[in-house]
């Protein structure tokens, strides 16, 4: 039986689908064969925001995101295959993270939503999904999954290294020889400043930062989100959308004295972002050496330079440097975690994600 394997992922940054199509060995390391992103129409980013605080008519509203979501994953696969020249008959399971649309551990659940049968009959290949529940039911936070990943294909003997995600939320894993791996959710990594950028300017993202570093720092407001409790909890942790939304950085410029202009906001959000990063990497990853960039945070390089500045003893470099396009880690890691599903081989790290041990992540929905 074939053992490509098609990895989907899409994140708190609403960007899209990001898919892979992969080859694993017998050790779990993957060969990238092919790759394709697919943008989200506005309606459907529009759906999933709506859907994230309470509102009338959810179960009908989400039902419906669920298939749609659904309709654009066999899409995506679809032009995967076209482009790789590959059949559906020759994968062996899409694996497919879904659309998070709340994640609430601490009261037993999260949910991703995307309607997998449908995805299986649309595709004509065996979908794997719903990867976080499991840990969840085992007591733990269902995130971040893609620590086990790292470890696997990222480990040193000789470095003390940290493999940093930057997406919508900013994640860690610590990778150090002779250490056990820890990884968690630092805070927010771009999704305040796409948000403010998308309101002020129109364009869903800051280009290289640009518009940050045209404003300055104002310290009383960072200050104000520094405070913000989540950021001293240990980990195990988790966050996302649930807390870190527009109505939290509101209530931040509410507090303060007066109005700000955008770039400034845009330039504290910046400072934001990277000195959570840098104070969850100080704080929990003693004498670390080189941190590995990855995810849509690799490619500003106003942040960049200032997670240089506040980690001025380490080496900061994309993850490409370690033979991994930085923004696929996340789609070749849900690959990965159908991998070990059809090995039935346990796809958490316990001490990451808090779970009472080793669980087998995922559910099949069989073409």
């Amino acid at each position: 039986m074939s053992e490509l394997y098609i990895g989907m992922m899409s994140g708190t940054s609403l960007d899209g689908v990001d898919a892979v199509l992969a080859r694993f060995d017998a050790e779990g390391r993957p060969e990238l064969l092919a790759e394709h992103a697919l943008p989200y129409p506005d309606e459907v980013k529009a759906e999933v925001l709506a859907l994230q605080p309470r509102g009338d008519d959810e179960l009908h509203r989400s039902a419906r995101l669920a298939n749609r979501l659904a309709e654009i994953y066999a899409r995506a696969a679809a032009e995967l295959l076209s482009r790789s020249g590959h059949a559906p008959a020759d994968i062996r399971a899409i694996a497919c993270h879904g659309q998070t649309i709340r994640h609430a551990p601490h009261a037993g659940y999260t949910i991703q939503l995307g309607n997998m049968s449908r995805l299986a009959e649309l595709s004509g290949i065996d979908v794997i999904a719903d990867f976080r529940s499991r840990d969840v039911a085992a007591g733990g936070h269902g995130a971040p999954l893609v620590p086990a990943f790292q470890q696997c294909v990222f480990s040193s003997e000789r470095e003390r290294r940290v493999i940093l995600n930057i997406g919508g939320i900013s994640n860690l894993a610590r990778l150090h020889p002779g250490r056990e791996a820890i990884g968690f959710d630092c805070g927010p990594g771009n999704m305040l400043m796409d948000a403010w950028c998308l309101r002020h300017t129109g364009q869903p993202y800051d280009d290289d930062g640009r518009w940050a570093a045209s404003g300055r720092v104002d310290p009383p407001l960072l200050q104000s989100m520094l405070a913000e409790p989540y950021l001293r909890e240990a980990p195990p942790k988790s966050t996302g959308r649930d807390l870190f939304d527009d109505d939290w950085l509101a209530r931040q410029l509410a507090r303060q004295p007066q109005t700000l202009a955008p770039a400034d906001v845009q330039a504290t959000l910046l400072a934001f972002s990277a000195s959570c990063i840098a104070d969850a990497i100080l704080r929990h990853c003693p004498d670390n050496q080189a941190v590995y960039v990855c995810g849509g945070g690799a490619r500003n390089g106003a942040l960049l330079a200032e997670l240089a500045r506040l980690l001025a003893s380490q080496n900061i470099e994309p993850v490409e440097a370690l033979g991994l396009p930085a923004q696929l880690i996340e789609a070749i890691a849900f690959a990965w975690l159908g991998w070990r599903f059809n090995q039935r081989q346990a796809g958490n790290l316990p001490a990451v994600t808090g779970a009472q041990g080793p669980r087998v992540l995922g559910a099949l929905y069989p073409r």
